[in-house]
């Protein structure tokens, strides 16, 4: 009888194990489970920061471009005027020559416009003409150019359309 008792504890004990490791193995999942999801969330975190920083970024430097256009500006009316003076001519185109250098260097790029069709995204008309040797909205003249990085517009193209 006693044999039989200690069979029966034996019995139990055994039980009890499984079911521990039972518990223990659906635990482990639950928590594994917890960890993948934290993991994932985390990944998506860190690619959320990263695309939000670089847009802050592109918007800082879209606000002090927009403010140095203006004398880019100047400058291309500066290399146009008539000039006795070829030295300083060159100076200024030295000049203009550095702004280009710096846009291009932060992926500032000219919008297109003579030649082109109409855009409103991109484009800014200021007055209208017909002519029947151009094609409908399309762009003839150019008042001012415009800029953009990326796909992100910083300034509209002042522009007369065709038709």
């Amino acid at each position: 009888m006693e044999e039989e008792k200690v069979k029966a504890d034996e019995k139990i004990e055994e039980t009890t194990v499984q079911e521990e490791k039972q518990i223990t193995n659906t635990e482990y999942d639950e928590l594994n489970d917890r960890y993948k999801r934290v993991l994932a969330e985390f990944e998506n975190f860190k690619k959320r920061s990263l695309k939000e920083r670089e847009g802050l970024y592109n918007s800082v430097l879209g606000d002090i471009i927009e403010g140095i256009l203006p004398a880019m500006d100047n400058l291309e009316n500066a290399v146009k005027a008539e000039c006795k003076d070829e030295g300083y001519k060159q100076g200024v185109e030295l000049v203009q020559k550095q702004f280009k250098d710096f846009l291009n260097k932060h992926n500032v790029t000219e919008i297109p416009a003579v030649g082109e069709n109409f855009d409103p995204s991109v484009h800014e008309a200021v007055s209208t003409v017909q002519d029947d040797t151009k094609g409908p909205q399309e762009i003839v003249q150019e008042y001012r150019k415009g800029y953009k990085i990326g796909s992100k517009v910083i300034r509209h193209s002042m522009v007369v359309v065709a038709n």
